[in-house]
């Protein structure tokens, strides 16, 4: 039989988990792509008019909603991993992968392709820090991957509005 003995650490040998510069900046730029889905997601609910406004007006809110729960969570992400997040509208204006969204009336059927791209734009940049982030952090990673699913989810549903059989 084997017996392990355990070693009382002091306070001063414990430390936490930091980000280091990449994770910081690979969940920067997920805060800041949420953060403008978010807000162009509104500007569509704002404008959108058409066939099926009522049910893409609904939809939209759908959208807004997990983007804000989706930026919360990566910027208190970044907290618990002692760096400060960014979602200055500066900042997020200067940085953000997203597409400018147009600022006028769209029908239906544009709005759906224009948030379906800005969706996919959202899971493009999330695709691409995932590797990078999964190698320094798994526990960050798995953030990543909820995220993933659920805007993917979104991006169907929508798209689902202007597919013909």
């Amino acid at each position: 039989m084997q017996t392990t003995t355990n070693v009382r650490r002091t306070e001063a040998e414990i430390t936490g988990f930091q980000a280091s510069g990449e994770l910081t900046d690979a969940l920067q730029r997920v805060l800041v792509d949420l953060i403008e889905l978010q807000l162009q997601g509104k500007q569509a609910h704002w404008n959108v008019v058409g066939t099926n406004f009522r049910d893409l007006h609904l939809q939209l809110d759908e959208v807004v909603d997990f983007a804000r729960e989706a930026g919360d969570t990566i910027a208190e992400r970044m907290r618990a991993l002692d760096t400060v997040p960014d979602g200055r509208s500066d900042t997020v204006a200067a940085t953000t992968s997203l597409p400018e969204f147009p600022g006028y009336e769209h029908n239906t059927a544009e709005v759906v392709d224009l948030i379906t791209a800005r969706i996919y734009a959202v899971v493009d940049t999330l695709r691409s820090v995932h590797d990078g982030v999964d190698a320094e952090d798994p526990s960050t990673a798995d953030i990543l991957h909820q995220l993933i699913d659920g805007l993917e989810k979104l991006a169907w549903l929508i798209k689902s509005e202007n597919r013909k059989v």
